[in-house]
Parts: C-alpha cells; sequence; structure tokens
C-alpha cells in the first residue's frame, strides 16, 4: 500500500519498494528502504502535516534524492542539490520562516574554528561553544583555510574534526539565514567555497585517516560536513538530525550526497521529511556513523 503526501512524496507503507520516496514499517529491517518506526499510522500523520506544510521544499528535496547518483562524482551532487536550495531561498516558504523569526543579528565571535599540527595530524576544531558550533560564513573561511593545508601537503596523513564544547556542530547559524544578496549569488558560495567538495577530496586521499569525532548537538551542516569525512567516531549521547524542511529548505552542505551514500536516499529523505533526530545506535546501525565512543570520548 503506499500513500502520496503534498508535493508528490510517496511512502509505501510495509512492503519496501525501490520506486517510494521510503518506506514505513513497525517490523525490525535493514533494508535501507525501510525506516522502522512506533507506529505507522502516527509517522504518517505526522509526516501528511509537515508535507502540507513545506510542500515545495518536501517536493525538492524527493526530486534532488531521486535524482543523485551516489556513484556520480561530488561536485555533481553538490551543484544540483544547491540550484535546488537556492530555489528555495527564493521561495515563499523560506519567506514565511523569516518572517516568523523576525530579525535576528549574528555574534562576532573571533576565531570561529581552531587548527593545529601534531606531526602528521592535522587537529581542525570548530570553536564557537557559545552558539554549540553553528555554521557561519566566517566559520567556513575558516574551515577552508584550514581544510587546505591537509589538501596540499601530502605529509599530513591523518586529519580530525572535531569541536570545542557542548557539540560538535548544530548546524548553520540560524541568524545569518536571509543575509545572501540573492541566490545566484549564494549558489556560487556555496560551490566554489564548499568544504564539502574539500572533504570529499581529503577522504579520497586519507580514507578513515580522514576522521570526524562528532559529539553533542550534530544538526543540518554539522552532520552533513562530517559525513563526508572517511571515518565518523559518534558520542553515544549525540543527537543527529537534518531540520531544514522548518525553514522551507533541503540539505545544503552536501548532504544529499554524503548522507545519501551512507545511508540511502530513502532514509536520507525521512531525516528530512520528519525532521526526526537519530540516535548514535541507530546512526551506527544505519551506517551513519561507524563507531561509538564513551560518552565524553568523542
Amino acid at each position: 500500500m503506499n500513500v502520496e503526501l503534498a508535493g508528490g512524496v510517496l511512502v509505501a507503507l510495509g512492503t519496501p519498494s525501490e520506486e517510494a520516496t521510503f518506506t514505513l514499517t513497525e517490523a525490525l529491517s535493514d533494508d535501507r528502504r525501510t525506516v522502522t518506526v512506533a507506529s505507522v499510522p502516527d509517522a504518517v500523520a505526522d509526516l501528511t502535516a509537515r508535507c502540507l506544510r513545506w510542500p515545495q521544499a518536501a517536493a525538492v528535496c524527493d526530486d534532488v534524492l531521486r535524482a543523485l547518483d551516489p556513484a556520480g562524482t561530488t561536485f555533481a551532487g553538490v551543484v544540483t542539490e544547491s540550484l535546488a536550495y537556492s530555489t528555495l531561498q527564493a521561495g515563499g516558504e523560506f519567506a514565511r520562516w523569516l518572517s516568523e523569526r523576525g530579525p535576528a543579528r549574528v555574534p562576532e565571535i573571533g576565531d570561529p574554528v581552531e587548527a593545529q599540527r601534531d606531526g602528521d595530524r592535522l587537529l581542525i576544531r570548530f570553536n564557537r561553544p557559545q552558539r554549540h558550533n553553528a555554521f557561519s560564513t566566517d566559520a567556513r573561511a575558516a574551515l577552508l583555510e584550514a581544510l587546505e593545508v591537509a589538501r596540499l601537503d601530502p605529509s599530513v596523513t591523518e586529519l580530525v574534526l572535531s569541536g570545542n564544547g557542548p557539540s560538535f556542530c548544530s548546524g548553520g547559524d540560524l541568524a545569518e539565514f536571509g543575509t545572501f544578496a540573492d541566490p545566484a549569488s549564494a549558489h556560487l558560495a556555496r560551490t566554489r567555497h564548499s568544504p564539502a567538495l574539500v572533504l570529499d577530496e581529503i577522504t579520497a586521499r586519507l580514507g578513515p585517516g580522514c576522521r570526524a569525532e562528532i559529539h553533542g548537538q550534530v544538526q543540518g551542516s554539522g552532520l552533513e560536513m562530517a559525513a563526508f569525512c572517511g571515518w565518523v567516531q559518534c558520542d553515544r549521547e549525540a543527537v543527529l538530525g537534518l531540520p531544514e524542511l522548518e525553514l522551507g529548505l533541503i540539505p545544503g552542505a552536501g548532504g544529499t550526497v554524503s548522507i545519501t551514500r551512507r545511508i540511502g536516499r530513502w532514509r536520507t529523505a525521512y531525516l528530512v521529511l520528519s525532521g526526526r533526530p537519530l540516535d548514535a545506535a541507530t546512526a551506527l546501525e544505519w551506517g551513519l556513523v561507524d563507531a561509538i565512543s564513551p560518552t565524553g570520548a568523542a
């Protein structure tokens, strides 16, 4: 049985379906097309309400994930994602969120990223703990500068990406959303100055030697960037998620590529459309992370 939701989202019930956006079941399943929930009727009701509120973002999310070739180039996937993201930035659902949020100011925080070289090891830490390391424009610039060392210096054989304070990275800094000059400029910034592309290149060289150590809130762009690393070690109390739909948007830091490669388009779609947080144990079971560390050790 299939249920079609707003935006053309197609949810299969019980039997796994290749064609559906994803399949809901109450039975345990290791099929990447399925998501196990406590109550299928309750999950459908929640998804119905969310897709009715954000039908454009839901439709675009489904389109982008279906269009992605996991075996294709990362650049092609990031460009497709970014073009769709820019389209939604110019849409009414994002405008509604901006209006509901109201005016906001991005606090000035010095040294948003710390980098330390230890022999052949490069340690990079997000350093905006006051805001759970929310990812900002200045943090992106500082991260790119730090990553260039690993990208250009072959003597770096290990890179560790982590975060200071209570969280690894809580996603994009919401106070900064809506400050782009126009969607085209935002697209060029995302694709020409992309930590996702650099992390992907470094992982291609270092494999598991490019490692993310995540803890606390691991949301949105934080999760998307970590998923590009060759190895993700997760604190057992971490909370992972993709909350972008509630802004009328989709993942915009490469997550439609990095997360889909790890868990498949179906479960990626569920994370976006449901907005449900994922615990460390489920993330490990799905393959979104590679190992769980003791509390406080990530």
